[in-house]
């Protein structure tokens, strides 16, 4: 080993230590409790950024503090291959795009490995894997079969240039989030998952996840959405039909004026076929954005059908309205409007001149003037006959069952929550595992015949999914009739491939059926990392697939992540650095520059892992030095020979609170990585700890000791977050075998127990030096000592002193003048 510090080689050497080893080959039969470290798996878009590095290694400190601790932990890595922007990339370039993501994967993967990442390679695979997508198209048929999933024509936002449908959460300003072409209204045959039936349990789970952010649980709380309130009948006048719908609120009923319905809605159909202004208004609403967020601050806008409903409960004739802000993938696409007591309605009323009919008096001094905008708090009804006087909640239960009664009403629990479209009209993803048959119509593909493989040599003609143009592909044969049939050409949304693969990880060879009994070994995760952006829709889909898979009898627990770290942004001049906006920061050049483990203590030095923080390059260079300094320092120590055995006793004072220092590190740290998960602090202790070891002059053999001690502690505390140099300096140190192989040190509790204090000595606000007294050393005798030390008093030569300040057991300043 040099003594110059050449942080490549370095890395090299250790690297190919822990290879040789296979130290981080997750092993089922291994001692120790297990614990699975996870953190999301990325999209292979080329190169790692400063936001991958961040999440890798937070998720790597995890995964080697608990090896130090005596866990049997497993932390796979692997690819979420399938995606729109292999595509682009063939289109733009005119690469394969499984060529593209081959490529991606493998620099990527160099990446990685090169910042010293203890990921068990041997379990690594791509969702764009034949060998992975099969079990989901197995899955899939399995829930097929139990009725779990069903196709039908639904309205979808559709992307014109990008060729597919997008989720509400894709539209952005009604323009298509990739694309930033508008986005159009289209009614199209989708695959669903019901979600929906699991949305209690799904709501009712986040009571039992202490592991995760309030925020998080918040956000999936509120994305659920579950509400109680009523489903109400409004008969279609001189007809049969009913028009129904929801809401949270029917003890406002007898306001309402008028109804409205979506411009998908059969009532509107039929209005428009008849009116060629409804007809228009109908057909401008299929650009409208389908946002609830963006819904809210819409223009209102709507037309009247001509139709009329009865009221439920008094048979007024109310108009039926189309309205822009009704969606008809909510509940029924139809709302009953009570421009009284809802703002949006209020809105809507007064821009169309619809009455507005109060029936909700504050139940206090609440200001009510419905001139200029809507009571929406509850109260007491009035105008209401045969309920007036009822407060809300008492109105809630007696409106409930007189609408019950005249069987035009029953209560319900609804949820925002709607069932999960699955379908994409892109080429670079999962196939679904369905036969069209035009006699017998939908037929699913015989597990004989899985997986379903996606063909890799395409050509692509304009954005269209070659899918749909590829003979070779879409022509079959009907499993049922053997007549000629159709495959289908539309594949899976790529959060299917990121909901189950966590427990892929734990029996990546599985072959019948997905998993094995090693998914319960090692699910559920322990702790799993990832950015914020995902706390939605990522994990809300991996809650709903792990109960699908526990109910089909492959996984035995509930939830699929105990512990949950949500990281904040990296930010470049105030913003997230992305890709898209040129400033993602390849780490690659600071690698070559600085190495891996100034690197990754930079990053965990930054701030705490669920903060942002503005990322700079001085950072850096800050960790580069400290590791020069650390590794000169343990080269010194060694340079004088190994140090004899350390004997407390013989240590002097400043040994004594060398290691006092220590065993404090160390007792803070453990807590810092185990509990707190503030690795900033951990940083920050092993500096301190090091300047300590600097500021000691060993007054003997025995002082060696304890530095040596330091020192050993020092890289076991460090060595999570800078393996690298921290493996070097182990060995350097004497030390056998493998640092990651070691165990955390043990605490000594009699070391912690403080006798003496150092009091820092100033003359008019300038340290002038220092002196150690006992613990119970009063204010007095810290005077005395501060005045009587030959170098404060050689400051005060000649001097009168005005005044003396004291900080208790720290410092003592000595004013003259």
């Amino acid at each position: 080993m040099t003594a110059t510090y050449d942080p490549h080689g370095v890395e090299r050497a250790a690297q190919a230590a822990w290879r040789d080893a296979r130290a981080f080959e997750a092993r089922e039969a291994g001692a120790g409790e297990k614990y699975y470290c996870l953190a999301m798996f990325p999209y292979p878009s080329g190169r790692l950024h400063m936001g991958h590095v961040r999440c890798y290694t937070l998720g790597d400190v995890i995964n080697r503090y608990h090896r130090l601790k005596g866990y049997n932990v497993m932390q796979p890595m692997g690819w979420d291959a399938f995606g729109l922007p292999a595509e682009n990339a063939a289109i733009k370039h005119g690469i394969p795009p499984a060529k593209w993501t081959r490529d991606n994967i493998a620099y990527m993967k160099g990446q990685m490995q090169r910042l010293g990442f203890g990921f068990d390679w041997s379990r690594e695979f791509a969702t764009c894997d034949p060998e992975y997508y099969h079990w989901e198209q197995w899955f899939f048929l399995k829930l097929y079969e139990k009725g779990m999933v069903y196709r039908k024509s639904s309205m979808v936002n559709w992307d014109p240039v990008d060729q597919t449908v997008l989720a509400n959460e894709q539209v952005v300003d009604g323009r298509g989030w990739r694309s930033g072409a508008p986005v159009e209204r289209r009614e199209m045959p989708q695959w669903f998952l019901r979600i929906t039936d699991y949305a209690e349990e799904l709501l009712a789970e986040l009571d039992n996840l202490p592991g995760w952010p309030e925020s998080v649980k918040s956000m999936q709380r509120n994305w659920i959405g579950r509400s109680e309130g009523v489903e109400i009948d409004f008969p279609v006048t001189g007809r049969d039909d009913r028009l129904t719908v929801y809401t949270t609120r029917p003890d406002t009923l007898l306001g309402a004026t008028y109804v409205a319905v979506a411009a998908e809605h059969p009532l509107a159909r039929e209005a428009a076929l008849a009116d060629a202004a409804v007809a228009a208004f109908v057909e401008r609403c299929r650009n409208t954005k389908t946002a609830e967020a963006e819904i809210a601050t819409l223009e209102k806008a709507g037309i009247a059908t001509g139709l009329t409903v009865d009221h439920p409960l008094t048979g007024e004739r109310l108009p039926v309205w189309v309205a822009n802000f009704v969606l008809m993938e909510y509940g029924s696409g139809a709302v009953m409007s009570v421009p009284g007591h809802d703002q949006r309605d209020w809105e809507f009323a007064m821009k169309y001149g619809i009455p507005v009919r109060q029936v909700i008096a504050p139940a206090g001094d609440e200001p009510c003037d419905l001139a200029r905008q809507a009571f929406t708090a509850p109260g007491r009804l009035v105008n209401s006959p045969g309920f007036d006087g009822l407060g809300s909640a008492e109105a809630f239960t007696a409106i409930a069952d007189a609408l019950a009664a005249k069987g035009l009403g029953r209560r319900r629990v609804n949820y925002r929550l709607r069932d999960w479209g699955v379908s994409r009209q892109r080429y670079w993803g999962c196939p679904i595992p369905m036969i069209h048959c035009a006699a017998c119509g939908v037929v699913p593909v015989p597990e004989r015949d899985l997986p379903v493989v996606l063909p890799t040599d395409v050509t692509f003609e304009g954005v269209r999914s070659p899918l749909t143009t590829m003979e070779s592909f879409h022509r079959t044969r009907c499993p049922k009739c053997g007549g000629e049939a159709r495959r289908e050409t539309d594949t899976f949304d790529t959060f299917m491939e990121s909901s189950w693969y966590y427990a892929r990880f734990a029996c990546p060879d599985a072959n019948a059926p997905m998993l094995d009994e090693r998914a319960n070994y090692w699910t559920p995760v322990d702790h799993y990392v990832g950015g914020i952006e995902h706390a939605i829709l990522h994990l809300l889909y991996a809650r709903f697939f792990h109960k699908l898979m526990r109910d089909a009898g492959l996984v035995q627990s509930d939830e699929p992540f105990t512990r949950l770290l949500m990281l904040g942004m990296v930010l470049k001049d105030g913003r997230k650095m992305s890709k898209s906006s040129g400033d993602a920061g390849d780490p690659q050049h600071l690698l070559d520059k600085y190495g891996a483990d100034a690197v990754r203590t930079a990053m965990m030095f930054a701030a705490p892992p669920d903060q942002s923080f503005e990322w700079s390059e001085a950072g850096v260079e800050g960790q580069g030095r400290f590791c020069k300094r650390l590794w000169n320092l343990v080269h010194e120590h060694m340079a004088a020979g190994a140090p004899p055995p350390l004997d407390h006793a013989a240590l002097s004072p400043g040994a004594r609170a060398l290691r006092r220092k220590t065993h404090e590190t160390l007792q803070r740290a453990d807590d810092d990585y185990g509990r707190r998960i503030q690795f900033n602090t951990v940083v920050s202790a092993v500096h301190e700890l090091v300047n300590a070891v600097s500021r000691l002059e060993p007054a003997g053999a025995a002082d060696r000791a304890a530095v040596h001690e330091a020192l050993r502690v020092a890289l076991v505390v460090l060595s999570p977050i800078a393996p690298h140099i921290c493996q070097a300096l182990w060995a350097r140190l004497g030390e056998a075998g493998l640092l990651v192989e070691t165990r955390w040190p043990e605490v000594d509790p009699t070391v912690l127990v403080q006798d003496a204090v150092e009091w820092v000595l100033q003359v008019n606000g300038k340290v002038r030096g220092r002196v150690e007294l006992p613990v119970q050393a009063d204010e007095a005798a810290a005077r005395a000592a501060a005045l009587a030390n030959e170098n404060v008093q050689r400051f005060m030569e000649g001097k009168s002193v005005r005044k003396v300040i004291l900080v208790p057991g720290k410092l003592v300043n000595v004013v003259v003048a």
